[in-house]
């Protein structure tokens, strides 16, 4: 402004009055444009700095939120293979208790042949 005072003090009565008034004007306008953009600029940044630790924490809240169901998602694979693994055991053990009793109806017949006395099993019951 105090250019545009200057300007048009010394051009008074000069018929480039109005050229010298328009470019004071227009130097005058590209220095205000230029201190908009230098604030925007800054502004840009600062709020870039000021944002960049929540997105930081926002990013590693999503990863362990996806660890998370991974790990979940194994432990339930886990557990479908400890289920199967404990019916697969269940039928291995009556597989061996059939296998035991049809092993010792032999013996049992033979004994209740002879009049020997039928001896228990491990669980404490009579086999015949």
């Amino acid at each position: 402004m105090d250019s545009l005072i200057a300007s048009a003090q010394s051009a008074a009565g000069s018929s480039d009055l109005p050229h010298d008034l328009l470019s004071a004007m227009r130097r005058q306008l590209e220095l205000v444009q230029e201190v908009i953009e230098r604030e925007r600029r800054l502004q840009q940044q600062l709020t870039g700095r000021f944002v960049a630790p929540m997105d930081a924490v926002f990013d590693l809240l999503e990863e362990t939120g996806a660890t998370l169901r991974r790990q979940a998602e194994a432990l339930e694979a886990a557990g479908r293979a400890l289920e199967e693994t404990a019916g697969l055991m269940q039928h291995q053990a009556k597989l061996f208790e059939h296998t035991i009793s049809v092993l010792r109806q032999p013996a049992e017949l033979a004994k209740a042949v002879s009049g020997v006395a039928s001896r228990k099993g491990a669980g404490g019951r009579a086999h015949s």
